[in-house]
């Protein structure tokens, strides 16, 4: 029987954004009362929303030159969609706290414990349960993110990508800058802001999907990942 979890945050007006990062607006473009030529009507209902938010807002993606200058004209229109749609595993790190590092030997301790093993090409999602326990209050931009040297065995491993519930693949100020660097180096990318990614504990691998739109010279996507058991 087939299963989708939905891994993605809801976009709305006032969520939650990475620093200096745009606001999400979201407003009324059209109306159908518009459209019928109806004048003043006591109840309008949008036909249309204008939507106003970066590349990077809620559930989203990376593309490769975001992560350094060195990387331009490496846009996430120009990556081949096999990157996106992958086999995927989830790790349980769930005893990760407020700005800890996770490490490479912790991400071996994890396939272990589940008896998982990383193929080439597929997408690693990290839990950390940092969406259920702190998203909407003052430490939700405090999670938990990879070091430099967890990123870059996970490179060495070929993923297309990892991913994390966190607004950061690293810890900010610690060591998200070089996170970002070592996947431009090895080629690989992150998604960042996903959800229920507690449900996909212990039911071993499945089909990742998160398919950026195609955005000229974009930095990165919204996505609506989800995983596909079957």
């Amino acid at each position: 029987m087939l299963m989708i979890i939905d891994l993605s945050q809801e976009i709305y007006e006032g969520m939650p954004v990475y620093k200096t990062l745009p606001q999400v607006t979201m407003r009324v473009h059209n109306t159908h009362e518009e459209w019928e030529g109806i004048v003043n009507p006591t109840n309008p209902t949008p036909s249309v929303h204008k939507l106003e938010m970066g590349e990077h807002t809620g559930t989203h993606v990376d593309a490769i030159n975001h992560m350094d200058k060195a990387y331009v004209g490496q846009s996430i229109d120009t990556m081949p969609l096999s990157m996106f749609y992958t086999e995927g595993i989830c790790l349980d790190l769930r005893l990760k706290g407020l700005k800890e590092l996770i490490t490479t030997k912790e991400l071996q301790s994890a396939l272990e414990k589940d008896k998982l093993k990383i193929k080439s090409g597929d997408t690693v999602l990290i839990c950390t349960n940092h969406y259920n326990n702190y998203f909407g209050t003052e430490d939700w931009s405090n999670g938990p993110g990879l070091t430099a040297d967890a990123t870059e065995w996970l490179g060495n491993q070929k993923v297309s990508a990892f991913g994390v519930e966190t607004m950061s693949p690293g810890v900010s100020g610690i060591s998200n800058k070089e996170v970002h660097k070592i996947c431009g180096r090895l080629n690989f990318t992150h998604y960042e802001n996903l959800i229920n990614l507690d449900l996909l504990l212990g039911k071993g691998r499945f089909r990742f999907i998160g398919l950026p739109l195609k955005i000229r010279g974009g930095t990165g996507s919204p996505v609506r990942a989800v995983a596909i058991f079957e």
